[in-house]
Parts: structure tokens; C-alpha cells; sequence
């Protein structure tokens, strides 16, 4: 049961050729490599975007928000009331 002989190979070459004929032989392999060619391309996008995806975006800068008044009691008063004579 070892590797097969070159006879071998040349009988399943020409099983080959007389079941699919030598027309359509072009025509399959040209389909096979195109085939390939796109399944590579479909490989090659999805690790692009795999790679997108694993890289940080930045997030966009959030506006800063207006100053709130403390209302702590230990800050100093800026606002006073006005007095009553």
C-alpha cells in the first residue's frame, strides 16, 4: 500500500481526459483558479477587517461641559444677597 506508481498516475490522468474530454478540462481549471482567486480575495478582506476591528478608534472628543456652581458649604461665597436696611 505505498505511494503510487507513475502508471498508476498515468491511468487515472487518462480516466480523466476520457470522462470529462479535453474541452472541458481548460474550461475547469480555468473556473478552479478563479474560484481561488476570489476565495483568497474574500480571505485577505476579512482579515483586514479583523484587523480594523482589534485596532482602537479614537473616539470623538466630547465637548466639554459648562462650569457648575459648587454647593459646597466650605467654598467661598461669591454671590452675596443684598441686605435689608
Amino acid at each position: 500500500m505505498g505511494a503510487m506508481s507513475p502508471w498508476h498516475w498515468a491511468i487515472v490522468a487518462l480516466v480523466v481526459v476520457i470522462l470529462f474530454g479535453s474541452k472541458k478540462l481548460p474550461d475547469a481549471a480555468r473556473g478552479l483558479g478563479r474560484s481561488l482567486r476570489i476565495f483568497k480575495s474574500e480571505v485577505k478582506e476579512m482579515q483586514n477587517d479583523d484587523a480594523r476591528a482589534a485596532t482602537p478608534q479614537q473616539p470623538a472628543p466630547n465637548p466639554l461641559p459648562a462650569a457648575q456652581p459648587t454647593t459646597d458649604p466650605a467654598a467661598p461665597h461669591t454671590h452675596t444677597e443684598p441686605r435689608s436696611a
